[in-house]
Order: structure tokens, then sequence, then C-alpha cells
């Protein structure tokens, strides 16, 4: 099989990779990555220097795509199934990206600081920069709610990477910084649940909830 993603199933930026493979049904083999493994570790390594997933290896192509947008871009342009990710029009296609940028910064990646928090040993926790985080999580809900539509996905009818970009920020952040206030976005992430690419990436991920540092609160 010519693709093969490098992956974690509770990885929230590996989720936004495996829900544009998922909804395009492309076929490709999903190799578990265990970076506390050192082998595995060491063998993900030579593929991918930094270790980071997700990595999609492109064997038919000779190419090594890293980073989940970079992934669903790739997608896009190399997979016909997949090509409806980023819409066509230019206009379109650049709002897309945006959302999926400004999912990605403002909700995303302060709320991965959140759970680096929990993770730090006794004597380096830093409750201010939780809280800044918590704050950012906030302005970033503020920011895209008028973005997205009250009904279907945010750029409208069609599912796009602005769709498996919200699905894991927004399913994630919600441990952190509740929906509850947002009603539109709790409303949008009831919908992105029941997308079958979307309950397929959860069902696979179930196992290892246990291991995730917020799902006790």
């Amino acid at each position: 099989m010519p693709l093969t993603l490098y992956y974690h199933p509770l990885s929230s930026f590996c989720w936004k990779a495996l829900i544009a493979l998922y909804e395009a049904e492309v076929a490709f083999e999903p190799r578990l990555v265990n970076l506390g493994d050192p082998a595995d570790r060491a063998a993900f390594q030579a593929v991918w220097p930094l270790a980071k997933f997700p990595v999609l290896r492109d064997d038919g192509r000779g190419q090594t795509v890293p980073e989940s947008t970079i992934i669903v871009d790739y997608l896009a342009r190399t997979q016909a199934s997949a090509a409806a990710l980023i819409p066509a029009d230019p206009d379109l296609a650049m709002r897309t990206r945006l959302l999926d940028r400004l999912i990605d910064s403002y909700i995303h990646l302060p709320f991965q600081q959140i759970v680096s928090e929990r993770l730090r040993p006794n004597g380096r926790h830093d409750p201010f920069g939780v809280e800044r985080n918590r704050d950012a999580v906030r302005a970033g809900y503020d920011l895209i709610a008028p973005m997205i539509g009250e009904e279907g996905w945010a750029m409208g009818e069609s599912f796009t990477l602005a769709d498996c970009a919200a699905l894991p920020a927004l399913y994630y952040a919600d441990y952190a910084v509740p929906l509850a206030g947002w009603p539109e976005l709790a409303a949008y992430l009831g919908r992105l649940k029941l997308r079958p690419s979307v309950a397929r990436v959860l069902s696979e991920a179930e196992p290892f909830f246990q291991y995730f540092p917020l799902k006790d609160g």
C-alpha cells in the first residue's frame, strides 16, 4: 500500500489527518507509533527526524509529508476523492485555510499548553500560565464562533479541511474550557461527532482515553 500514516490514536493533530483520510475513503496503512519505545521512536525518526506525528509517507510518489494541515492539503491535491477538502473556488479555499490556521493557533495550541501543564512534575506547575491559556482558548472561541454557520459545516454544505481541524480542537478544548457558553460551537461540535469519518476516529481513540490527562477533569 503506497500511503502510510505514522500516528497515535490519542493525538489531536493526528485526528485531523485521520478524519480527512476516512472522509475521502483513501486507502492507507496506519502505523501506530509508540514514542515511549526507543526502537519505535528511532524507526520513526528515520522517516521524520523530528519524530512528531502525524506524518504521511507516500511511497508511490517518494514523498514524506509532515504536519496535519499539509497532509490534508496534499491529499486534496493527489487523491481525487479528497479534492473537496480544499474548495476549488480560490476565495473559499483561502477562507478554509484561514479558519484552519485560526483554530489551530488560537484554540488547539493553547489547549495543548494546558495539557502540558498537567504533565509537569510537582513543584514545576504554573497556574498563571494555565489561566492565560484558558483565556486564549476563550478568545479563540469568540473569534471563530461567528465564522461557523448555524447549520451544516464550517464552509457551508461541503465538509472541508476546516472541519477536520475543528473537531479535535473543539472536542479536546471542551474539557478545559467548556463550550456551554458558546452554544453555536457546542451545536457544531455535536454535528461533527455524528459525521461517520469523525465517529470512526473517536471510536478508535476510545481505548486510549484513559491516558488523556484531562479526562478526569
